[in-house]
């Protein structure tokens, strides 16, 4: 009996966030079709033009535009950020500094710090 391998294969949907891109500025052909991990990879490695675009100016995704302004996506959500930005909606952003981004990047560094406390606190139990 012969093992036949069949190609793993992702939706649009799923390379997309991969990739870090919002799906529906991607190319139609990327839109419409499955995308296979080898194809994945290939475009990880060696970007085409639209997809280095995307990555560099936009729009981007809401994890992206979080990671972007130092914020968490529900801390978006609560600036009233619902909808993708581009790399200059975010540095307007960045240099109008709104008080609600002042606000929620105060939260994330909490956040993080209790985070790096809880994980050192762990750490030293374990030795």
């Amino acid at each position: 009996m012969k093992s036949h391998q069949t190609t793993q294969t992702m939706k649009p949907a799923t390379a997309a966030k991969k990739l870090g891109v919002y799906l529906e500025a991607t190319p139609a052909e990327f839109q419409e079709g499955d995308v296979s991990r080898a194809e994945l990879n290939e475009l990880q490695a060696d970007p085409p033009e639209w997809l280095r675009e995307l990555r560099a100016n936009g729009p981007h995704p809401r994890p992206v535009v979080a990671a972007k302004l130092g914020v968490s996506i529900a801390g978006l959500a609560r600036g009233g950020v619902t909808e993708p930005l581009t790399t200059e909606q975010i540095d307007a952003l960045k240099k109008d500094g709104p008080e609600w981004l002042e606000k929620e990047r105060a939260t994330q560094a909490e956040v993080r710090k209790e985070a790096d406390r809880i994980k050192n606190k762990k750490n030293a139990d374990n030795d």
